[in-house]
């Protein structure tokens, strides 16, 4: 069980989920500069929160790049002690770059992994990690090429304690074998703060391929499936005709290769009236308990996030763990790295929840929104 939290948690913005970008206490695996690392293509802001995960494990950020001088300048007020690079390329060729974590723009994320790896660094890339099959497949090919990593920032997942403390109570047996997962990904829109590409299907993806992959990702930890199958997925845009190429609305329902099922919402329908950007929960059903967890508010009775809900044969019982778990991928991937392993998150894993969410979106029902 979780034990008291040891030193205060810094905030964080929970109002809009593209800036989202947890802070917890320092872990380090390594010493200052044993482990640098760069930042480049800040089109999502998501770097912030994997640029801050791999610092706080330890890692020293030596660059940032981006071609928009806004975004290098907004990223240095954070983080001061990065250096402008002129070039990717600069960043590229320095050896002393373990390591590059990059937030492109959804369909350019594949292409700069294989860039990266040909530079003989490991590559750490936001969610979703492409946007099509073919992408996948030639990163698959890098990767055995050059044995370079390519890591992918599942957040919900990697970056939620209540999610952290859900697998641990499940490695422990606290809910038998897993059966089924139910999840639902809600995100505020904020379309007018939202950039041009994130209304571009082509460059974002669908839902399915962008935060559908959270709950893949979720899916295949959780229940301990290697592979799947997308039994049926559907996708709209109910109520966004102003931008005909969003996707509002997407749900998808999985089969696992041990037997376990999933089901999985997600959409843009965040009321104005929520705390924080989405009320994300996950419920985790098993032979011996259930457990349920409310990532980011417990709606109407506590805005912090982090509720795990657990029963089983011991009775009913609620853990809050905000500040009280951490995040042990960041120092996972960092040792990784260094000693190539893969404890933090298997290549095959992080490709696996790649390909199914791009197999959901492929072959999903399109509804008619039309009366």
């Amino acid at each position: 069980m979780p034990s008291e939290a040891n030193g205060q948690v810094e905030s964080f913005q929970t109002s809009d989920g593209m800036n989202y970008a947890p802070k917890g206490r320092p872990n380090q695996v390594v010493q200052a500069g044993e482990f640098i690392f760069a930042a480049a293509a800040l089109d999502h802001g998501h770097i912030y929160g994997m640029t801050g995960g791999l610092i706080e494990a330890g890692a020293t950020l030596k660059w940032v790049y981006d071609p928009d001088p806004a975004k290098v300048q907004a990223f240095l007020k954070s983080y001061p002690q990065a250096a402008p690079a002129d070039s990717l390329e600069q960043i590229l060729q320095d050896p002393e770059v373990r390591l590059v974590a990059s937030a492109a723009i959804p369909s350019e994320r594949g292409p700069l992994g294989l860039r990266v790896m040909d530079a003989g660094k490991d590559y750490f890339t936001d969610k979703a990690p492409f946007t099509s099959l073919e992408q996948l497949e030639a990163a698959r090919r890098k990767v055995q090429e050059t044995g370079r990593k390519y890591a992918v920032y599942y957040s919900e997942r990697l970056h939620v304690e209540s999610a952290v403390y859900a697998g641990q109570l499940i490695q422990q047996g606290a809910i038998g074998r897993v059966l089924q997962i139910t999840g639902f990904g809600p995100h505020r829109l904020n379309a007018p703060s939202r950039p041009s590409w994130f209304f571009e299907k082509e460059k974002y993806g669908g839902i399915l391929c962008d935060i559908g992959s959270h709950q893949i990702e979720q899916f295949l930890f959780y229940s301990g499936c290697k592979d799947a199958e997308v039994v049926h997925s559907k996708v709209a845009n109910y109520n966004h005709a102003e931008y005909p190429e969003l996707e509002d609305y997407g749900d998808a329902t999985l089969v696992g290769d041990n037997g376990a099922t999933q089901y999985f919402r997600v959409d843009w329908f965040t009321p104005d009236g929520l705390s924080t950007w989405g009320d994300g929960r996950t419920f985790i059903m098993g032979t011996d308990g259930y457990i349920e967890l409310r990532k980011y508010t417990d709606i109407a009775r506590d805005r912090q996030g982090d509720h795990v809900y657990l029963v089983n044969k011991d009775g009913e019982q609620h853990f809050s763990v905000r500040g009280q778990i951490g995040f042990p991928y960041f120092g996972e991937l960092i040792l990784d790295c260094i000693h190539r392993t893969e404890h933090a998150m298997t290549q095959e894993h992080a490709f696996k929840a790649a390909e199914l969410c791009l197999k959901a979106q492929n072959q999903a029902l399109h509804l008619t929104t039309s009366l």
